[in-house]
């Protein structure tokens, strides 16, 4: 190794079968903090800088960024300006997961503009760079100055034959029916994310635990690394004395955020709210204005706007606080919610199919006061997405776009395309639906399902997954079984537990837990945990899958019970919406796949041209044939088939004599295929001559009576005209 003049520090441990690697004081020594993990060959870069607090803000500004560069896999970007340009969906599914995971677990008081950076330096192909990355993240927190109260680790999951695997490798992942990616703290889960190809809730909780004690792992070797190289924390911002503007709220607005918050609609609890609150916030600004101060100075201006904004900033975070106050110790005690439910109680449900016309399938999913539209679309091979990874290059039948738009929430905001949020919660419908699709062999459409949401008022995701399900049956594809999705969540303090079934916005806000379980009514497909406090007991989260299990059930059955007309038994109809294109699949040999191309593509082309379908070939010899018309779709078929061919023993077939020798008549049984009919062959008694039975251009019958193992076919017009005369 070179002998730099800085020295490097590493630790290591075996994960999974194999080494984690994580270095410091090599790369990025400008950064405040700094970590290389490498894992088999896989290799990433995290760093973190901080900067100065901002002034009056209510939210901690942390920013989370994982880049993969195509370097990594020895690859060139495509494009025009062959540069990496704006995160990948993967790449922004992996920063939610990074972001989520660390974001509760900074010292209160701690506001500074912070940045967390993971770069891809290096893909093996084998071993996925999130998990490394992940864990470069929290190691590069923890051994900077930035108060994080971590580290912490984060493990895949994966189970083969019955087994639970930790980090699966490429071709184990092929073989699992368990895809969860874990996160945790020494004392418990922090995050889990993931799918499963519906696994029972017990398996599903045996395999957290087993997580959570990889994870522990993990987290013994940071702190190693951190025991060598950690800075001091960063001192805890002292707080200020904020107790005498509380109380002066409390009287003043306490009692009526209490009776606000307690209104069941939304609309008329959030106006209520805003209205109490922006009273309180407009006394003290007014106040604070009309105070005399001496501004002798540009910096007494510029601290006199600081405290303006600080003085907003601490009145705004105090009405949330006595808000959210009097929302939990209303559930703990009562449990009663905000609009009035128990705690398990699940919100009306409606359900409705077909409720546009021209859609494939469309279903509109209603529960309480969150709505979406979903519609299925059915397409061609040529409709895949193209998913242009940094280690392969694959296409993707299925995907689901799930949208949020302003007005779903009153807001008047622009559409700018999706962003973060929008990308998680789509993959995460998509996770949940997935499992449950018929198998491509089956059913070789391409589906997309887009969501948009409508109305939004707690869980709109799994409002996707419902109605993704619904307007996949309303489209006739034969799914394995309907799916349905419910958000949970938390309340505790510390001594007294709520756990709450379809949970609404406002209590997903202020709660400990926001719990995500979709699936069948047999187990789970997809699921999704953010844990905002340090720890939630297992007995606890037991609870919480079992009661989100009994409203998955309920869901499941408020569909089925209002789609009975539409859906018959609860099953898809049987047949495709009449608006839905025609696919069908057939299976020539590989070696056939030159007469359906044709000399530059010509046979193929006017196989297209004249039917109006469209054709498509994979090197195996599957031939996937797309159109909008059945009719179309039968003559395209027809026409492949008959170039592809293959003759059948003991088969008669009505040929033309195409070439006349001593010993013979070669005849054209199909286009593209001879046989010879042997002069032995040609009629009963002895033939002198061929000629005297057939000239070229003769139609004449033929049977097969042998094909050799070279392919050579041999036919008799002899024994085709003796069947024909005992038929």
């Amino acid at each position: 190794m070179p002998n730099y003049w800085f020295k490097s520090e590493t630790v290591s441990m075996e994960l999974g079968g194999r080494q984690l690697t994580i270095e410091t004081g090599r790369l990025a020594k400008q950064a405040h903090g700094a970590c290389v993990v490498t894992y088999g060959e896989t290799t990433i870069l995290a760093t973190v800088t901080h900067g100065k607090p901002r002034a009056g803000i209510d939210f901690f500004p942390l920013t989370v960024d994982f880049v993969e560069k195509t370097s990594a896999a020895g690859k060139i970007p495509g494009g025009f300006f062959k540069r990496e340009a704006r995160l990948s969906d993967r790449e922004v599914l992996v920063c939610r997961f990074i972001d989520r995971s660390i974001r509760p677990l900074f010292t209160d008081g701690y506001n500074d503009d912070t940045m967390v950076m993971v770069t891809v330096l290096s893909a093996d192909g084998e071993n996925s760079p999130d998990i490394p990355g992940f864990i470069g993240a929290s190691c590069a927190l923890a051994i900077s100055e930035i108060p994080f109260l971590g580290p912490i680790a984060a493990v895949r999951l994966g189970r083969v034959d019955g087994e639970l695997v930790v980090n699966p490798t490429k071709e184990q992942g092929a073989h699992s029916d368990l895809d969860l990616v874990v996160a945790g703290s020494r004392e418990a889960l922090v995050m889990v994310e993931g799918g499963a190809d519906v696994v029972a809730e017990d398996d599903i909780l045996a395999a957290l635990q087993f997580g959570h004690k990889e994870v522990i792992r993990v987290i013994d070797t940071q702190e190693e690394l951190q025991a060598k190289v950690g800075k001091p924390k960063l001192a805890p911002v002292t707080p200020r004395d904020i107790s005498e503007i509380e109380s002066k709220i409390r009287s003043q607005a306490g009692d009526r955020l209490d009776a606000a918050s307690q209104i069941k609609e939304k609309k008329e609890r959030s106006s209520a709210i805003k209205e109490i609150e922006s009273e309180v916030i407009d006394g003290f600004m007014t106040a604070y204005r009309n105070e005399k101060v001496a501004f002798d100075s540009l910096e007494a201006v510029d601290a006199r706007r600081d405290g303006e904004k600080q003085l907003r900033g601490d009145v705004k975070e105090i009405l949330h606080d006595i808000r959210s106050e009097c929302v939990r110790i209303r559930i703990l005690v009562t449990g009663n919610r905000m609009d009035g439910r128990a705690t398990s109680e699940i919100r009306q449900i409606a359900c409705e199919l077909r409720v546009v016309p021209r859609p494939h399938g469309v279903a509109l999913f209603t529960r309480g006061e969150t709505q979406a539209l979903v519609t299925t679309t059915l397409g061609g091979k040529f409709d895949e997405q193209t998913i242009d990874s940094l280690t392969e290059r694959a296409s993707k039948p299925f995907y689901l776009h799930y949208n949020f738009p302003g007005y779903s929430t009153g807001e008047v905001r622009p559409n700018r395309g999706p962003g973060r949020r929008e990308v998680g919660h789509g993959n995460l419908a998509e996770r949940a639906i997935k499992a449950v699709l018929p198998d491509r062999e089956d059913f070789p459409y391409t589906i997309r399902i887009v969501s948009e949401t409508l109305e939004s008022n707690g869980s709109s995701s799994m409002a996707a997954v419902c109605g993704g399900s619904l307007s996949l049956m309303d489209a006739g594809v034969p799914i394995k079984a309907p799916v349905a999705g419910i958000a949970m969540g938390l309340i505790t303090d510390g001594k007294r537990t709520a756990v709450l079934s379809d949970i609404l916005g406002d209590e997903d806000h202020i709660g400990d837990m926001d719990f995500k379980v979709a699936g069948t009514a047999d187990g789970i497909t997809a699921l999704q945990m953010d844990i905002k406090i340090p720890s939630v007991d297992w007995d606890v989260m037991k609870k919480a899958l079992a009661q989100a299990r009994e409203g998955r059930l309920h869901i499941l059955g408020c569909m089925a019970s209002e789609t009975a007309e539409e859906l018959p038994a609860f099953a898809a109809r049987g047949e495709l919406s009449r608006y839905a294109p025609r696919v069908s699949s057939i299976v020539i040999k590989p070696d056939r796949i030159r007469d359906v191309i044709g000399p530059g593509g010509k046979v193929i082309r006017a196989i297209q041209e004249t039917t109006g379908a469209k054709v498509d070939i994979d090197d195996t010899g599957i031939v996937t044939i797309f159109s909008p018309d059945g009719d179309a779709l039968a003559q395209a078929q027809a026409m492949i088939e008959e170039l592809t061919q293959e003759a059948e023993l003991d088969r008669v077939y009505l040929g033309k004599v195409k070439r006349i020798t001593d010993f013979g008549a070669f005849v054209e049984i199909f286009p593209g295929t001879d046989g010879l009919i042997h002069i032995s062959h040609l009629a009963e008694g002895r033939v002198d001559k061929v000629t005297d039975v057939v000239a070229e251009g003769d139609e004449v019958l033929a049977k097969c009576i042998d094909i050799d193992p070279s392919g050579r076919i041999r036919l008799s017009r002899k024994e085709a005209l003796a069947d024909a005369e005992s038929a």
